[in-house]
């Protein structure tokens, strides 16, 4: 009886002993795909956004917000080829365009205070090519950010970096619609 009841503990033992490692494994394998999946999920998200929302590709500290437009994917990743992605998918979507900010604070780090961000910032201006990027006070973007969350929808691409004021704010603008059409639309209204 022992022995049957030793060979029962075994068999109980291996089951819960493989089972929780099958289950470990998938959940890591579950964390992975997560992670492989996020330009998948930009390619959902980009035909839905339009002018006026906004995409986020932000270091490692930036904060989860309750805004209820704000969603939020994390990549672990470094920001730059991330960012480089996104502005690639923006540009090739045809409908909208960036605007592109970044914190005016980046500029006047030293690379004593963090290191690595003298490359950062050189590739950054690489990835950017040229298009004009505004800068604003730190402060000021979360400002905006909390006023524009508010009506249109915010998508937060959360990386690994972590050099202080990487983000870089994307506010998406109409691709082929520009200002001189809007005010030459404007104004044919007007004398209406």
């Amino acid at each position: 009886m022992y022995k049957k009841l030793l060979t029962v503990l075994v068999f109980i033992a291996s089951v819960t002993l493989f089972g929780c490692q099958g289950s470990a494994s998938k959940t890591n394998g579950d964390a992975l795909d997560k992670d492989h999946n996020w330009k998948e999920q930009l390619n959902q998200k980009l035909p839905i956004l339009g002018h006026r929302n906004w995409i986020l590709v932000v270091d490692k500290a930036f904060p989860e917000q309750n805004a209820p437009g704000m969603e939020y994917i994390y990549v672990n990743e470094a920001l730059l080829p991330v960012l480089k992605q996104v502005l690639t998918q923006i540009n090739l979507s045809g409908h909208v365009k960036p605007i592109i900010y970044q914190d005016k604070e980046l500029g006047f780090i030293t690379e004593s205070q963090a290191r690595g961000v003298k490359q950062f910032v050189q590739e950054s201006k690489t990835i950017f090519g040229n298009q004009t990027v505004q800068t604003m006070l730190h402060d000021s973007v979360f400002r905006k950010l909390d006023t524009e969350s508010k009506l249109f929808k915010v998508l937060v691409i959360k990386t690994n970096e972590t050099i202080p004021y990487t983000s870089v704010f994307l506010q998406l603008d109409c691709a082929y619609w520009n200002g001189d059409k809007e005010k030459q639309l404007r104004d044919a209204l007007n004398t209406q």
